[in-house]
């Protein structure tokens, strides 16, 4: 029934659960079981007792209480999947194995943009503009497209016109930029090329447009590939959890997840750039969690730089400004019992750094603020953040700085807009060259945004604090606390709105 088959112990396992209920309610619960393995990504229809346990302790999850449901998921946790064009679906790959490393193999650096490639591929070619119509419906006045590779420029020794390529820019020779995708690489002519909105840098992926002669791609038009809702995700591949680890709830547990979200989600609040080793900063820290006492929040997200001194007495310094944050957070009771307290490192802080996904700060300096503070968090760069049904990705970058510097041609007007589109179009948090933002092959899933989340919330100094709106996905910079006017963001779950808030001496 349902395609399904239990193995032995499963079968097993299942009887012993089915005689402990009534005779009446087993139906029920059968159907309930399968409701729920219909949301998980199965890699077989053969189910052994793991699956089996995995699957019955989800169900039991469905009646627990769902207030104040917010989970925290470093950067290290995110699984890894591989799009296959020849079963037109996403594949899990295995988890590093202990003694593996981190930084992983040359492999894992070709499979970093292979990935990224094959994402946008077959996000790209699902848009309406990419669509064919189908075979026997009367085709529509809108013209359509059809994505090309470099391969079959390279094949061609006539002129070719109006070609659409999906590419990587890149530099090979000096002087010169070139197009690369899975199939080869190409020399671009930009002279004559109209830039759409957004910020182009090397090693981000384009929609090339323009004709071919010569052995060169005379671009006319650069865009970046179409934005698609989360809604639309979800509905090609609504049984893989790209965001975290956790099995999918089943439906009926994500209906009663979203009722309680519009009546009992809370709010989160969030800060960049925290010198805890300034005496105004930590006033103005007393301040608004003196302001938050009587309604706390259901967390508070702080995001490094979390200390002003370099060299060597950042350490020193750094412990002290935890230790004095961990008695100001303690002379609020209801804050210290309700609220989560999640600290996100930058790149510039104490630790392994320089290097994305970042880790969280070292333990032998927050071990005592953990026991003053028991609900601290202190994750990595990025993090993400389950709430309720709402899926929120934090990173801290200075990526305006860094985007705009290696531009190609850089926007005069509504940087944050073009930034936040640039970042969404590419599904990747940092689509800089890798030697401006170094990554971790092996973990660069944890940059990936895919698909769109409810709150992108990019932590940075050198951009003002904004907010932008792109297809269901509201994203935010909270601005510099200490070196601003002391801003910040409170994200209201319930009604997914953002209020721009200060503290005032």
């Amino acid at each position: 029934m349902y395609g399904y088959m239990l193995r032995k112990d499963a079968t097993e396992r299942m009887c012993d659960v089915l005689l402990l209920l009534a005779e009446n309610e087993r139906k029920s619960y059968l159907d309930k079981i399968l409701m729920t393995l219909q949301n998980q990504d199965m890699k077989s229809t053969m189910i052994g007792v793991e699956e089996l346990d995995e699957v019955i302790d989800e169900c039991g999850k469905e009646g627990e209480k769902t207030k104040g449901l917010l989970q925290v998921f470093d950067a290290f946790t995110v699984p890894k999947y591989t799009y296959s064009t020849e079963f037109k679906k996403f594949f899990r790959r295995e988890a590093a194995k202990p003694g593996e490393g981190t930084f992983g193999s040359a492999d894992h650096k070709v499979q970093v943009f292979l990935d990224r490639y094959w994402l946008l591929y077959q996000r790209t070619s699902r848009h309406k503009l990419f669509t064919p119509p189908a075979s026997g419906v009367r085709a529509t006045d809108a013209k359509k497209y059809r994505l090309k590779n470099v391969e079959f420029l390279l094949g061609c020794t006539s002129k070719l016109k109006e070609i659409i390529v999906l590419g990587m820019i890149t530099k090979i020779h000096e002087g010169k930029l070139h197009l690369e995708d899975p199939t080869g690489i190409v020399e671009m002519n930009l002279r004559e090329a109209k830039f759409q909105s957004g910020i182009f840098t090397e090693s981000t992926f384009v929609l090339a447009e323009g004709s071919y002669e010569d052995e060169i791609f005379h671009i006319t038009a650069l865009g970046f590939p179409p934005l698609e809702p989360a809604k639309n995700t979800k509905s090609y591949y609504g049984n893989v959890n790209f965001f975290t680890t956790n099995p999918l709830p089943c439906t009926k547990s994500l209906m009663k997840l979203r009722a309680a979200e519009s009546t009992e989600a809370g709010m989160i609040v969030f800060l960049s750039n925290i010198y805890l080793d300034q005496e105004k900063t930590l006033e103005a820290i007393d301040i608004l969690l003196k302001g938050f006492d009587n309604c706390p929040p259901a967390c508070f997200v702080m995001c490094g730089r979390f200390c002003s001194a370099h060299g060597s007495s950042h350490l020193p310094k750094l412990r002290e400004g935890l230790v004095n944050l961990s008695q100001i957070i303690t002379r609020f009771p209801n804050i210290e019992k309700e609220s989560r307290f999640v600290l996100v490192p930058s790149m510039s802080d104490y630790g392994m750094n320089k290097m994305l996904p970042r880790p969280p700060l070292p333990s032998i300096i927050t071990e005592e603020f953990c026991k003053k503070v028991p609900k601290a968090i202190f994750t990595t760069n990025p993090c993400r953040i389950q709430y309720f049904t709402q899926e929120i990705i934090v990173y801290r970058d200075d990526l305006m700085k860094k985007m705009c510097k290696n531009s190609l041609k850089c926007p005069t007007k509504d940087l944050p807009a073009n930034l936040t589109k640039t970042i969404l179009s590419q599904s990747f948090l940092s689509p800089l060259p890798i030697h401006i933002n170094p990554l971790f092959w092996r973990h660069s899933q944890a940059l990936q945004i895919y698909p769109m989340p409810d709150l992108l919330v990019l932590c940075d100094q050198s951009a003002p604090s904004f907010e932008t709106k792109h297809v269901g996905c509201i994203n935010i910079n909270p601005g510099s606390f200490s070196c601003g006017d002391f801003n910040f963001k409170v994200y209201c779950a319930a009604t997914k709105s953002v209020e721009e808030s200060k503290i005032e001496f």
